[in-house]
């Protein structure tokens, strides 16, 4: 079954490794084909949440992840078909080295993987500032490696001047690959970097924009538009339908939820403040607010599709500067960020933090992810923050990073116990417990071991996850909004 949007024409940019200009050019190429009037869909190999951000200013567009390790390789094409309806072109960035992937698993959910799952032609970004004709060997390489990832052409980045790039030209054609693009180099399309990587769009403002707009003139002056957009349209069709929001629900029902046995305590109380029923929103959705602004800028799209195809009518609030949740709230989802750069303001909205913990000491269902999990925490390095969980957080020297295979050990109001799902872990905060909350989810690498919080309606945990490979969550979620 093939969907009318299934032969959109397609690019991977991709690299030998990390720091070759991939950001620069795939960001450049949206804004510029967006700028020539296309209409352009913007996706990101990998779990990476900051990309689609400055994919998103260049397009207009949601900017969306094909990750195969979250998702599964079976909704890698599915979820880019979704993203791509109704697009002329799609753009995909890669992720590290074009044959990089989860540690220790092959070419699962490299760049590789996703071109081939997508049968999309690959642009390889080379970083040429240090080599003139071993720039070949690097190209044949890659090329020979696997046969059945198709590089249809070379990005020449950080060339040095006109001698340079004859030199290098001449070394690339002797391999039958076409350069398609040069570029010099150009301090003005650097992206400043931090603790997690590249500073995200929502912190940049006017800075941003300036910046996208010269990647998108050093891509116009330096590359072979025309030939890029033939490349892509040699794309053929995909054997698969785009992933529905709705559809994914009917096909994976959530269990169903916990039933407290005789005698069992209840949730926690709500506070009397709380007492009586909530306030619906218009024709009976419930209302969910998603923590959104310059502290919580890391979310996937399709969490808030899928909430809304199950149901409830999502929200969008800025802990930074609005004093109380959203009225009506009756469940909460708290994403990843950067809280710990905005500690100080976080914690100044004293407001907020004690509308925050009064809805999760009613029993709402609250899902925090990561930067969620540190802003309900008692305190966050020495900061008071909402308090809602007895624990405390600190910046730490040491970065976790890495795929998680979970299973869910507690019951909650986003997964049933015994629920399996993958995620990911990206920080360098650590989180010191107290006691009472039972803990989220149990993992086996890199060491065994417990994490997270689950208590009331709460759902507190370093892992990020795509809701698109468990899309009962979502409807569960919805469903706790309805019934605590």
């Amino acid at each position: 079954m093939t969907s009318p949007d299934s032969g959109v024409p397609r690019l991977v940019i991709a690299a030998p490794s990390s720091g070759s200009g991939k950001t620069t050019v795939a960001t450049g190429l949206m804004a510029a084909l967006t700028g020539r009037g296309l209409a352009v869909s913007p996706h990101k190999v990998g779990p990476d949440y900051i990309d689609p951000g400055y994919h998103a200013l260049a397009t207009g567009r949601v900017g969306r992840n094909l990750d195969a390790y979250l998702c599964g390789a079976e909704l890698v094409a599915p979820l880019f078909l979704h993203g791509a309806r109704g697009c002329d072109i799609a753009v995909v960035e890669g992720v590290m080295g074009l044959y990089d992937g989860a540690a220790g698993e092959g070419e699962l959910a490299s760049t590789a993987q996703v071109a081939k799952l997508l049968r999309a032609p690959v642009v390889l970004v080379v970083d040429a500032s240090s080599q003139s004709r071993s720039v070949a060997a690097l190209v044949h390489g890659f090329v020979s490696w696997d046969p059945e990832v198709r590089i249809g052409g070379v990005i020449l980045n950080k060339v040095a001047s006109d001698r340079h790039e004859g030199l290098l030209r001449e070394a690339v054609d002797s391999v039958g690959v076409p350069v398609l693009g040069v570029l010099r180099r150009a301090a003005r399309v650097e992206t400043p970097s931090r603790h997690l990587g590249l500073v995200p769009v929502a912190e940049r403002g006017a800075e941003a924009v300036e910046a996208v707009a010269a990647m998108a003139a050093q891509v116009t002056d330096g590359c072979d538009l025309e030939a890029l957009v033939a490349l892509a349209r040699g794309a053929g069709a995909l054997p698969c339908a785009a992933w529905d929001p709705g559809e994914a629900l009917v096909s994976s029902p959530p269990p169903p939820l916990p039933v407290p046995s005789p005698g069992a305590a209840a949730p926690g109380p709500p506070l009397s403040v709380l007492d009586g029923p909530r306030p619906q929103t218009p024709d009976g959705l419930k209302r969910v607010a998603v923590a959104g602004g310059a502290a919580f800028t890391f979310s996937y799209a399709e969490h808030t599709e899928l909430l809304t195809a199950a149901g409830a009518e999502v929200v969008t609030f800025d802990p930074l500067r609005d004093e109380e949740l959203p009225e009506g709230t009756a469940g909460l989802v708290i994403g990843g960020g950067f809280p710990e750069v905005y500690a100080s303001e976080l914690s100044a909205n004293e407001g907020l933090r004690k509308s925050v913990a009064e809805l999760a000491l009613s029993g709402a269902p609250v899902a925090a992810e990561c930067a969620g999990l540190l802003y309900l925490c008692r305190e966050l390095d020495g900061l008071p923050m909402c308090g809602v969980l007895d624990a405390s957080a600190r910046m730490s020297e040491r970065l976790t990073l890495g795929y998680r295979d979970a299973v869910a050990v507690s019951d909650s109001a986003l997964a049933g116990a015994g629920t399996r799902m993958r995620g990911h872990e990206f920080h360098r905060t650590v989180v010191e417990p107290g006691a009472g909350a039972a803990p989220a989810w149990g993992m086996r690498a890199p060491v065994r071991r417990v994490e997270g919080f689950v208590e009331r309606g709460v759902h507190a945990s370093y892992l990020h996850t795509h809701w698109a490979a468990e899309p009962g969550v979502a409807r569960r979620f919805v469903e706790r909004c309805r019934t605590s």
